[in-house]
């Protein structure tokens, strides 16, 4: 038992760090915050400290009495004890204009990133998963991708929040703080990357059955990286060549066409996410499977047993179609 209690220290520790802490920042704007958060817990942890010294302080020399079971007195204030108490206002008061002046700053910074030019992305929530929109900077047209957000390291982003249904959250711990994704109105939040990697971001506003489910991957990377990203995302899907993928991309187009967007192929459905390229991502479902073909058959043949309530139905197709139409997606890079 006492072994246990000795580590439990260390598993609170696991959460200080990783693809998904607010307490690892990799942007401008969650640095600002953790530095705000690092404050207000040293302020409110000195002054734990201190109401507990002074608890101990009186409990010692109250002890004489404490042993006799007997009643502590009240003594009549003494100037020495009106002292004491107008220092301890003091410091209150002190440490509340401390933390307000520091949340006053924080909050200019975090909107003097409004002034910059800035990355235009539209991010709307839907039961459960993330329709992603980027603006190209030459064409101003919309190139549209699903659950997996990319930003260029040391640019800023301007992201506007909107929701196809209910009250969704939107939050990156790593990158920046949490912004309410609500139906009829649109939110917005800047972000300016500033390390490069892989981050974990999730719904955080409780919105139906699978909303645990509800996570999207962001990806950090440089300027150039990010604009070869987002210029192969503005292409069509290129024709399959191998037969299997030319068998897939006709049964996809008669089973699937009417929920799922292909750009290049007839299919040109909005209820479910773009698949121009979901060969490029490394989830499925809202981060719920990992990609692979595998994973793609079994999401089409029973979403329901993977993500139970998910809007998405469940295609009966025989084995060789269910096949193909793996290979076809597998083949949209």
């Amino acid at each position: 038992m006492r072994r246990s209690l000795a580590l439990l220290p260390l598993l609170c520790l696991a959460a200080c760090a990783g693809a998904q802490s607010s307490l690892d920042p990799a942007a401008e704007q969650a640095q600002s915050l953790a530095g705000l958060l690092t404050l207000a817990t040293w302020v409110c942890g000195i002054f734990y400290l201190l109401v507990l010294f002074f608890l101990a302080l009186s409990l010692w020399r109250a002890r004489d009495r404490i042993a006799k079971s007997a009643m502590p007195a009240i003594e009549p204030s003494e100037p020495a004890t009106r002292r004491a108490l107008f220092l301890w206002s003091v410091l209150i008061v002190g440490a509340l204009c401390v933390l307000v002046t520091a949340s006053f700053l924080v909050d200019r910074s975090l909107a003097e990133a409004r002034a910059r030019d800035a990355l235009q992305v539209r991010v709307t929530g839907h039961q459960w998963w993330w329709r992603l929109e980027y603006r190209d900077p030459a064409s101003g047209a919309w190139i549209e991708t699903a659950n997996e957000l990319h930003l260029p390291a040391g640019r800023t982003a301007r992201i506007e929040l909107g929701s196809a249904d209910v009250i969704h959250s939107f939050w990156v711990p790593n990158v920046a703080g949490k912004m309410d994704v609500i139906p009829g109105r649109i939110n917005s939040i800047d972000v300016t990357p500033h390390r490069e990697g892989w981050h974990r971001g999730q719904c955080a506003e409780f919105c139906g059955l699978q909303h645990a489910h509800m996570a999207f991957d962001v990806k950090v990377e440089s300027g150039p990286a990010f604009d070869a990203w987002l210029a192969a995302q503005a292409r069509v899907a290129s024709v399959p060549i191998d037969a299997g993928a030319a068998r897939g991309a006709q049964v996809f187009a008669s089973s699937c066409a009417a929920c799922h967007a292909v750009r290049g192929s007839a299919a040109a459905g909005r209820v479910g996410p773009d698949l121009t390229h979901i060969a490029t991502r490394r989830s499925i479902a809202a981060g719920t499977l990992p990609f692979s073909r595998g994973a793609l058959q079994g999401w089409i043949a029973q979403p329901q047993a993977l993500k139970p309530g998910t809007m998405m139905p469940a295609v009966p197709l025989e084995p060789a179609d269910a096949d193909a139409v793996g290979r076809y997606l597998e083949s949209l890079r």
